[in-house]
């Protein structure tokens, strides 16, 4: 009986908190759209300025169109951490500090599925203020280079 309860109990465990997760996640997050310049570039950016919006990302999305993005707005300039859960679309990040220079650019892996555990985490390379998420070599295709300044217009 012990044994067929700790199985029970495991199994509603390990359930409930896959729902209680999807129902989490798909809580609607809305964000604010602005434009923004990279140099000479500008593409339109989702505002993410706030703890949950920061949490949810670019999460669950199966598409992000050229010269579309996120933007991660942060308080105070560090090290930042970004990994690629429940993130399907390759992505490149750019790091920016807080006078708004790129410092760092990676390419990150999208992962197969919802289930995936080995996660890899991307570091910037310095303290940044901001990052900036578009599709997959998109600082290359538009040669943005180190040093290039973010600006956000109105």
């Amino acid at each position: 009986m012990i044994n067929f309860s700790r199985k029970f109990l495991s199994f509603f465990l390990v359930h409930f908190l896959i729902f209680y997760q999807g129902t989490l996640w798909a809580t609607e997050v809305s964000f604010q759209k602005k434009s923004i310049t990279i140099g000479t570039v500008t593409i339109q950016a989702e505002i993410a300025d706030t703890p949950e919006k920061t949490a949810r990302g670019l999460m669950f999305r199966m598409a992000l169109e050229d010269g579309h993005g996120m933007l991660f707005v942060f308080e105070k300039e560090e090290t930042r951490n970004f990994w690629m859960k429940n993130t399907f679309i390759p992505l490149s990040i750019g790091f920016f500090n807080a006078k708004k220079q790129l410092i760092d650019v990676q390419d990150m892996k999208p992962v197969g599925s919802e289930m995936e555990t080995n996660i890899p985490s991307y570091s910037s390379a310095g303290p940044a203020k901001y990052a900036l998420e578009v599709p997959l070599g998109w600082f290359t295709k538009k040669k943005i280079k180190f040093g290039s300044r973010l600006k956000l217009l109105k």
